[in-house]
């Protein structure tokens, strides 16, 4: 059974305290698409990004269109995990296996497969 209401079904999870006036007269209007974006700083998703999935995945059973967007350049600046002072830049075989790897990740497990757009620069 689909929900109608994507605000207020972040609302009852406690997974939204504010939202911009009229986006869920908006979103009541009929299907809309949102995206969120995901930087391929490692070759695998993490449970940091399990939020912002179960949002697309929430947003997709209330009828509207989800993508997920997997960067191109930003991903190349890497993740600094305290590592280091600077982050480590990615080359581009680096770059080009981490999106593969997160584009296959992202392709599971769906009512229906969002799509999924690979950015390049």
């Amino acid at each position: 059974m689909a929900v109608k209401d994507f605000i207020e079904e972040l609302r009852w999870r406690g997974l939204l305290q504010d939202s911009m006036p009229g986006t869920a007269e908006h979103l009541n209007n009929g299907p809309a698409n949102g995206y969120i974006g995901f930087d391929p700083t490692a070759d695998s998703l993490h449970v940091g990004n399990l939020v912002q999935i179960m949002i697309l995945v929430h947003f997709q059973r209330c009828g509207h269109k989800p993508i997920a967007l997997v960067g191109g350049a930003t991903g190349m600046v890497g993740d600094p995990s305290g590592k280091s002072a600077e982050r480590n830049l990615l080359d581009e075989d680096a770059l080009r296996h981490n999106q593969a790897c997160i584009q296959a990740q992202l392709s599971g497990s769906w009512t229906s497969k969002p799509q999924i757009i690979r950015l390049d620069w």
